[in-house]
């Protein structure tokens, strides 16, 4: 038998005894994985720095924040959560017990992503906790320092045989994605999603594929253009535009294009310096591989503002193209860096159009103090979610659903999102044994009780 295999089977054995169950030890275990996570906040920032060049305010602030908040939304509303939930009755079924009780999948397995290498990992792990699973965790490769610091650190806060840390690259992940799992959540790219769906239906597995696409941003004329610049900016160069609910692009108005830069521009400025190289805010991409298909997009582009990168350090400039044609590469995948595209409609029809002859992206974004451009946009795209007048922020609202649709996912999580994820909602009907049965017309023969008409 193999190691993997032995750790899956011995997560599975821990979980048949029952352990992960009672809600006392959800919520200590769940506390641990917070005691982790401020004890060691100096650790998991050096290897974010290390992975992707954050400083300690961009390590916490947009990644840890998020996975500690997330615990403790946990832990305060899992005793509300584990409750069974009565249900709606049938005239049939008044006296009887009818209810939804939660109960967990079993051994679930967790794929976390290089970009946010800590906070996608251990915020679907905390879900999966609450929900009474054993789990699996399979940190990113891509991201290897904090690979390394979660298969370091989770045995020596969590319950060892419940709760373990598989590295390692693709001969690993094939060999992991062979054992039978009860869940798996992944958040990654289309293709490898494809793949793991495939593994997974080999043992009919249930999967939330937490994927991207190109998230679509809609500048309308009726609009603040330098709040909405300063707040597009923010969330595309955040991380050097690896997000994966980043503004992948921008719609406006050809009449708009000119202000729409340079105000992003400003925005880049005020944030990163005239340099963004020299900027402690300002990330790196994540290896050469990356940085050449990034650097390749940009060729043949029209370039307003950046469009340099430098190999060595694998820095590329907050970079904005102008009059993008929709059918070059730049436009035909998730760009996953520190490139906006401009592509010019002349009407919000047009941006509607455009965005579903397209598949349907994780997030799609709109700016307009108009309502009714809002409310149309909303009722005629389709998208994982939908933020008006900002970005990527949905993401911090523990009662949303964090998930995509079509190619950009299926399934979601956060909050209680995560416990329903991770949970098997089981139909429960409990009836009396009483002698005078209220359903006796139920039973044969039926000849005597037809009636004629």
């Amino acid at each position: 038998m193999s190691k993997i295999s032995e750790v899956v089977q011995r997560a599975r054995a821990a979980f048949n005894s029952g352990r992960s169950r009672p809600l006392q030890f959800r919520i200590q275990q769940l506390e641990a994985l917070r005691r982790m996570i401020k004890e060691r906040e100096k650790d998991i920032a050096g290897a974010l720095a290390a992975d992707l060049h954050r400083n300690e305010w961009n390590a916490y602030y947009e990644e840890v924040v998020y996975s500690l908040e997330e615990i403790e939304y946990t832990i305060k509303h899992l005793p509300e959560w584990v409750l069974d939930e009565p249900t709606e009755k049938t005239p049939q079924t008044q006296q009887d017990e009818c209810y939804i009780h939660s109960e967990p999948m079993g051994v679930a397995l967790v794929m976390g992503a290089w970009n946010y290498p800590f906070n996608l990992t251990v915020q679907p792990l905390a879900g999966a906790i609450a929900a009474g699973n054993a789990v699996i965790i399979k940190p990113s490769e891509v991201s290897e320092n904090v690979a390394n610091l979660l298969a370091t650190l989770i045995p020596q806060y969590l319950d060892k045989d419940l709760y373990a840390v598989i590295n390692g690259g693709i001969p690993e992940t094939t060999e992991l994605l062979k054992e039978r799992f009860d869940y798996i959540l992944y958040t990654g790219s289309t293709g490898v999603g494809k793949i793991v769906m495939t593994a997974a239906a080999k043992h009919l597995t249930p999967v939330t594929l937490e994927l991207g696409g190109k998230s679509p941003c809609y500048v309308d004329k009726d609009c603040d253009l330098d709040m909405a610049c300063r707040r597009i900016a923010w969330g595309k160069f955040m991380n050097a535009g690896q997000t994966c609910v980043a503004p992948d692009y921008i719609l406006c108005d050809p009449s708009m294009q000119n202000q729409v830069v340079e105000k992003l521009k400003k925005a880049v400025k005020d944030f990163y310096g005239e340099d963004a190289k020299k900027s402690r805010d300002y990330g790196r991409i994540i290896n050469s591989r990356h940085f050449q298909r990034l650097m390749g997009l940009i060729e043949g582009q029209k370039v307003a503002c950046g469009g340099t990168g430098d190999a060595a350090t694998r820095y590329i400039a907050p970079t904005i193209l102008t009059d993008v044609d929709p059918q070059s590469p730049v436009m035909q995948e998730e760009i996953f860096g520190p490139i906006m595209p401009i592509v010019c409609v002349r009407s919000l029809e047009e941006a509607i159009q455009f965005i579903n002859h397209r598949e349907k992206p994780l997030a799609l974004y709109v700016f307009s103090q108009n309502d009714k451009v809002i409310k149309k946009m909303i009722a005629e795209t389709s998208s994982g979610g939908v933020v008006a007048n900002d970005v990527i922020v949905h993401l911090s609202v523990h009662s949303l659903p964090f998930g995509g649709v079509g190619f950009s996912g299926m399934g979601n999580y956060h909050g209680k999102h995560s416990f329903i994820a991770f949970s098997h909602r089981r139909a429960c009907l409990v009836r009396s044994l009483q002698k005078n049965d209220p359903l006796k017309g139920r039973y044969p023969p039926s000849t005597a009780k037809m009636t004629r008409h």
